[in-house]
């Protein structure tokens, strides 16, 4: 527990500490786009708000005089402007953008001409977004301005070019931009900052303080609390990180369950084998011995009588085992069936001819019915048969002389259900519920005076299940019995 809480608090520490770098990643990019929109919207005002100076100055200023310059004019016009709005520089240029004379601070420039591509587009197309244009005053720079063309008798002499923030004014705009926006970031910037960190880290410990139950949850089933599950309060990637966790929890258990089940199936097994196995292997030890010990006393006849019944013991014995292992395998579900489709009226046909000598020998009668067209189903054609075969085996057990078997075929559905009837005493009801489990010879347990091992119809039961379809019986004392199984119908 102590564990998990320190990994929850690592945890918590580094989430944190991710959240923080993001938060003034994210803040300097927003200070950073938010500086550069509102110059912009800055320069879109002056622009629009001094569009037609240009305009007046043109109005009052008459640079040119039978298309020759006349400077003095010019100074006198350009000054007077200057003096009325200090902010801006006044440029006269001449029909290819060469500069002819200007107003600025200090003299101080160092272009020759301007392109004039930015002050046709303006004098032709501004409407509200921003313009710029070439800045004499230092190369490569754009600022915003106003322009009008100066026309004589309809032909172009130059240019009246108004930069509408000069350098002296760009630099006192920016010193009190940089304090306003010093102070924006200070106050608003850290007030959002604070209420972001705070809302951020809250919910980094809500989701940590689930991930730590959770934590807990996974060590108290690794410990060995097999029925630990993490609780669900609600949606999201942590609920469905439980969901996942208690579905797989639950298929551990089971799996452990099933492991379980197989080991005890696998103890039955071996206590099953050592007891049955003791008994005939304890009479074929016993013929042997009597053979060796008295051969010499012993007639031929004798001695033929004891070889017999010793192979007769093993041949019991071999059949003991085999069924022991068929049986575990299909509890254990180790066999598959191979499903095929196959007529099951020739299948029970065959098997009747069969066992038509060995039921003559008992003066039994056994048939096969059905209807007059042939079934066809899809199962395992070879487990089908071991079915079939062990409830015969079974019903010639218990059919007296002059008795019946009958298998009989009858469509239900999509269904053939097959059914073996035999004429014998029939089953206690008290028994019937135990009919297919193992060794269970009425009330008695197998002995070695039948040719049954018991495992025959807890062998059918088995074979059955794995087909996913169930053994069905009805019996009546002294009419008889019948086993019934149904089989999916096959389309040709």
């Amino acid at each position: 527990m102590k564990e998990s809480i320190l990994n929850s608090s690592n945890l918590f520490l580094k989430l944190a500490l991710i959240f923080l770098l993001l938060l003034l990643s994210v803040s300097g990019i927003y200070f950073y786009a938010s500086f550069q929109i509102a110059e912009k919207h800055f320069e879109e005002k002056n622009q629009k708000l001094n569009a037609d100076i240009a305009g007046h100055i043109a109005s009052e200023l008459k640079p040119f005089l039978n298309g020759t310059l006349k400077e003095q004019a010019a100074d006198e016009i350009m000054h007077s402007m200057m003096a009325v709005n200090p902010s801006i520089e006044v440029y006269l240029l001449d029909a290819n953008g060469k500069i002819l004379n200007y107003v600025a601070p200090y003299k101080k420039v160092v272009l020759d001409s301007v392109s004039l591509g930015p002050i046709e587009d303006f004098i032709a197309n501004y409407k509200d977004e921003a313009i710029l244009g070439d800045d004499p005053r230092k190369a490569g720079r754009k600022k915003v301005f106003s322009a009008k063309k100066v026309e004589e008798e309809g032909k172009t002499l130059g240019y009246i070019y108004v930069i509408l923030a000069s350098e002296e004014y760009d630099s006192a705009n920016e010193q009190l931009f940089g304090s306003y926006i010093l102070k924006l970031g200070s106050v608003y910037g850290l007030i959002t900052i604070l209420a972001a960190l705070l809302i951020g880290i809250l919910a980094i410990w809500f989701i940590t303080k689930n991930l730590s139950s959770t934590i807990h949850t996974v060590k108290r089933f690794q410990q060995g609390e097999m029925s630990a599950r993490i609780k669900i309060n609600s949606g999201g990637e942590i609920s469905r990180l439980a969901e996942a966790f208690n579905e797989m929890a639950d298929t551990i258990v089971g799996n452990i369950e099933n492991l379980k089940s197989m080991e005890n199936l696998r103890r039955e097994l071996v206590g099953n084998v050592s007891h049955d196995l003791r008994t005939p292997l304890a009479v074929i030890h016993g013929f042997i011995e009597t053979l060796i010990i008295k051969q010499d006393q012993l007639t031929e006849e004798e001695k033929t009588k004891y070889l017999s019944r010793a192979l007769t013991g093993t041949e019991r014995l071999k059949k003991l085992v085999e069924e022991l292992f068929e049986l575990s395998k299909l509890e254990a579900k180790q066999i598959k069936p191979s499903k095929e489709a196959f007529f099951i009226n020739e299948l029970m046909d065959d098997i009747a001819q069969k066992y038509a000598l060995l039921v003559e020998e008992k003066k039994i009668k056994i048939s096969a019915e059905g209807h007059d067209k042939p079934f066809m189903v899809y199962a395992d054609i070879s487990l089908i048969e071991r079915v079939l075969q062990n409830l015969i085996d079974n019903a010639i057990k218990f059919t007296p002389e002059n008795g019946q078997i009958k298998l009989q075929i009858n469509e239900k559905a999509q269904e053939v259900e097959i059914q073996v009837t035999d004429t014998g005493n029939g089953i206690p009801q008290d028994q019937v519920p135990f009919v297919f489990d193992r060794y269970h010879i009425g009330d008695k347990r197998i002995s070695l005076d039948t040719n049954s091992t018991g495992l025959g119809l807890a062998i059918v039961k088995r074979i059955l299940e794995i087909h996913d379809t169930s053994i069905n019986l009805q019996s009546n004392i002294g009419k008889g019995t019948t086993f019934s199984f149904s089989l999916p119908q096959h389309s040709v």
